[in-house]
């Protein structure tokens, strides 16, 4: 295929073939970085994950609900799978996926202890590049353990790069690359290269096996599919759903083959079904067991093995070819496949970051998509029966039906999800994943929405109308981000379309998001006055208390935050109604009702009835959350966080022109502000001769808006070298206390990872670097601004300490945001901290890694360094600052 008529390419026209995961898409990275330690492979009565699937135990154990590899792909339903594994000759266990701590054997929750770099992929799959670093010397399995156990947390992490293993440069660069030469014919290329001055020996293993669906007691298959060896370079693949296949191998040493079944002797001292079960090739390998594989070149996983010594500072290029063809030759066309999808793929991408001269930021940009694309995953979850357990395996242990997500039953997933990192966050994560949408529409558009509206689906939201947050607790409450994703994906598409929108796409997802806001409003606004709580909403520890649970002191908690995600709610799902009004003037009632509702929740936020209590503080002039006690008092929690800053991202600007455009609404408007003077003074309006009135919807107007704008351009309070922080460097002399009869809880100031226990999740809000909440903020002030013009100027530190317009301001944000990136005046990366590998070796530095967050005072990334689903959005920030200065 191929097509070069400037805005037509091969890979554009691929993605216009179909929009569902089939077709060019039926294969990709839909494999997991890691299957062991999640919810769904937890049978155990206590609900420990961490401990009831362990790294150790995966080598042996077949899953139950999905599969994991190194640089692996799959088919959509994850049927059949392809990965990697490596050996080193030093190993105690084949590398057959990558190592990480759990939260018990770690300082700072679990925590991935390997290095490897998503470089490029297409959205359709037809091009993919990874690089796995796998060190020479022995993996230092017991030594990271032993020494992340004994620091505390008041220490940094124990990364792999602080054993030594990678010093003297004796390690492989392991490169992996995908071609499709079509739908179901996949190159396959993996290079090694020694970086070290002296030879060094590796075995390399291209693995094939079948999800093991066969031995739940569920399907009914007269053939368990098959693998065969055909000599030394073929392997005959039979499965009765996928079809029949013809794995290709060039000029291995030879073919080996197992089952894909637990070792039930190894795990638990029983009897096992086969006599080579999973982990054979590990035996036959590592231990030298030659009778641990199946003679007879049959069975349900197979690897291809190649041994070789790499030369000192040479390489050595392993090639394999999956194809549902029958080839004389699968290797003849091989090196000009490969590079007629790599043409392409260059070609795709230079039409996406046309606006991008500069080399660097192109490098982070097309990496951060990368990543988003690698990390898609086949992500299965039938509630259900996981909680009842299988036919042909032991009945769970009593009050299993009780216990965690017991009351999602109808939850039934079985689809192509964005993951947030597939290490360390390899489940679903719903707020997480509307942020990975706004990258993604820029490339796949069709994806986009489908993620959107997947989760929407009634296998996912619960009848009641709540989105199931994340595996480990569905019923927690995420904040409700989903409306405003849902117009950023539509506004990117309709750019992409010429200005043509899929209003089908909106109003589709409209009525859902309909459902969930009014399950918010029922059961989050306690009191009925339009303020609302929430709970974790996903800030894991930024307040006083665990807000996922009944507070300490009695009472309960009206969130600033809660409220102020409400607001935006209201003001995304009239800007919905809205746009679709224009094609349906029916959905005009639905802009009046979101109209109303966003006036009752900023008359609240303003005062609260007679008493005149609030959530803005007069003294401090910033937004609290509310302590209500059981005696009937009322206190704020004067924490300043990022809670208080969260009331700017409701804005929303009604034109003239739109108002006229949509006559019943702009009468509804009218009346409202003639008639109720009380709800009219919450509303800015703008009039320019000819045109009409503009008018501003926004929680913050007028001297509130300054002073939160005042506090969050304050290098002393929020505003970082490196964008702003989740909490006010102002708390660091100045901790806040709260007494209540339990004694004393103190906050404070924590630019990096948490120094004490935490609650509601692992990562810490109390001082570092978001990119999600970043970018509301970077689209709040554009909204701003398109009201209030270039006029309007505020105090933003620069080298000139010139006031500046909030334009002007945001891309002052994102521009310290680019800079984690970027060498600084001191030629040092600041994400990469005191790391001199990192710093100043090409071979690491040249490609990036996407933290989970940054520490607040230095921008050393921090958390999961593989999040790519919300830090990927530095692509957009990157799009959106060239598209300004194009």
């Amino acid at each position: 295929m191929s097509a070069r008529d400037g805005e037509t390419n091969a890979e554009k026209a691929r993605l216009k073939l179909r929009t569902d995961n089939k077709g060019w898409k039926k294969w990709g990275p839909y494999l997991t970085d890691r299957q062991w330690g999640t919810v769904r492979e937890d049978y155990s009565q206590s609900g420990y994950a961490w401990g009831s699937s362990t790294h150790d135990m995966a080598r042996s154990k077949a899953y139950r609900w999905g599969e994991e590899g190194i640089g692996g792909i799959s088919d959509n339903k994850q049927h059949i799978c392809l990965a990697f594994s490596f050996w080193n000759h030093k190993d105690r266990i084949l590398k057959e996926r990558y190592f990480g701590l759990t939260p018990a054997e770690s300082n700072h929750g679990e925590d991935v202890k390997e290095i490897y770099y998503y470089l490029d992929a297409t959205p359709t799959h037809s091009y993919q590049k990874m690089l796995y670093k796998y060190p020479h010397a022995a993996f230092p399995y017991e030594k990271i353990i032993t020494e992340s156990q004994r620091r505390s947390r008041l220490e940094p992490e124990y990364e792999l790069i602080d054993t030594g293993v990678f010093d003297n440069d004796e390690y492989f660069d392991i490169t992996i690359e995908y071609a499709k030469a079509d739908q179901q014919d996949i190159l396959i290329k993996v290079t090694v290269e020694n970086r070290s001055n002296t030879a060094a020996p590796i075995t390399v293993l291209p693995t094939i096996w079948f999800r093991n669906t066969w031995s739940w007691g569920y399907e009914n298959y007269k053939e368990i599919p098959t693998l065969k060896g055909k000599g030394k370079s073929l392997i005959e693949v039979d499965h009765k759903i996928v079809g029949t296949f013809n794995l290709y191998a060039d000029k291995a040493k030879n073919l080996l083959f197992c089952e894909n079944k637990t070792n039930f002797e190894r795990l638990y001292h029983s009897p096992n079904k086969t006599h080579f079960p999973k982990d054979s090739i590990n035996e036959y390998i590592v231990n030298r067991k030659k009778k641990a594989v199946n003679p007879d070149a049959t069975g349900t996983k197979a690897s291809v093995h190649y041994d070789d010594v790499i030369p000192a500072l040479g390489k050595k290029e392993y090639r394999i070819r999956f194809t549902n063809g029958t080839l004389d030759d699968a290797f003849v066309d091989f090196d000009t496949i490969f590079q007629n999808r790599i043409d392409e793929a260059n070609e795709f991408y230079a039409q996406i970051q046309k606006g991008v001269v500069d080399e660097k930021l192109k490098s982070i940009q097309r990496q951060a998509y990368a990543g988003m694309l690698w990390t898609k995953q086949w992500y299965y979850y039938n509630v259900y029966e996981w909680l009842k357990g299988d036919p042909s395996t032991p009945k769970p242990e009593r009050g299993r039906n009780e216990g965690r997500n017991s009351t999602w039953k109808h939850l039934y997933t079985s689809n192509i999800l964005s993951m947030p990192d597939k290490w360390e966050y390899p489940w679903f994560a719903a707020w997480d994943l509307a942020f990975h949408t706004l990258p993604l529409a820029r490339l796949d558009p069709d994806f986009a929405k489908r993620q959107l509206l997947v989760i929407l689906r009634e296998y996912y939201m619960h009848p009641n109308g709540q989105i199931p947050a994340y595996e480990w607790s569905f019923s927690d409450v995420n904040p409700p981000v989903h409306a405003w994703a849902t117009w950023k994906v539509y506004e990117i598409d309709k750019e992409a379309n010429g200005g043509v929108g899929d209003t089908v796409f909106l109003e589709r997802i409209f009525h859902k998001l309909l459902l969930n806001f009014t399950w918010w409003v029922n059961l989050k606004d306690e009191n009925g006055n339009n303020i609302f709580g929430g709970g974790f909403l996903g800030m894991d520890n930024i307040g006083v208390f665990d807000r996922s649970y009944d507070l300490p002191t009695g009472g309960h908690l009206e969130q600033a935050d809660g409220t102020g995600w409400m607001a935006m709610y209201c003001l995304n799902m009239l800007r919905i109604a809205c746009e679709i009004s224009l094609q349906n003037p029916v959905y005009q009632d639905m802009a009046s009702k979101f109209f109303e509702h966003f006036l009752h929740i900023s008359g609240a936020m303003q005062s609260l009835g007679s008493n005149d209590v609030s959530l803005w503080d007069e003294e401090d002039e910033f937004y609290y959350d509310m302590l209500h006690k059981p005696n009937g008092d009322a206190e704020l929690l004067k924490i300043r966080s990022m809670v208080g800053l969260i009331p700017l991202f409701a804005v929303e600007v009604l034109t003239p022109e739109l108002l006229e455009k949509l006559p019943l609404f702009k009468r509804r408007v009218e009346w409202v502000l003639k008639n109720r003077p009380d709800l009219a003074s919450l509303v800015s309006s703008w009039f320019v001769h000819g045109k009409g009135e503009t008018r501003l919807l926004s929680t913050l107007r007028g001297h509130r808006m300054k002073m939160i704008l005042k506090r969050m351009f304050d290098e002393k309070e929020f505003l970082s070298d490196f964008g702003v922080r989740s909490m006010s460097k102002y708390h660091k002399e100045h901790p806040y206390k709260f007494k209540y009869h339990g004694g004393i809880i103190q906050v404070d100031y924590t630019p990096a990872e948490a120094t004490g226990d935490m609650f509601g999740g692992n990562s810490n809000w109390r001082g570092p670097i978001w990119f999600p909440m970043n970018y509301l903020i970077l689209d709040s002030l554009e909204k701003f601004h398109n009201y209030y013009g270039k006029g309007f100027k505020v105090e933003f530190p620069t080298d000139s300490g010139d006031e500046m317009n909030l334009k002007e301001a945001s891309k002052g944000v994102a521009r310290r945001l680019l800079a984690l990136f970027l060498k600084d005046a001191d030629d040092k990366i600041p994400m990469y901290g005191e790391y001199k590998k990192f710093q100043e070796d090409p071979l690491f530095n040249a490609n990036n890694l996407f933290f989970e967050y940054f520490d607040g005072d230095t921008g050393k990334g921090l958390g999961a360094n593989h999040q790519t689903g919300w830090t990927g959005l530095i692509a957009e920030i990157i799009w959106h600052l060239n598209k300004e200065e194009e």
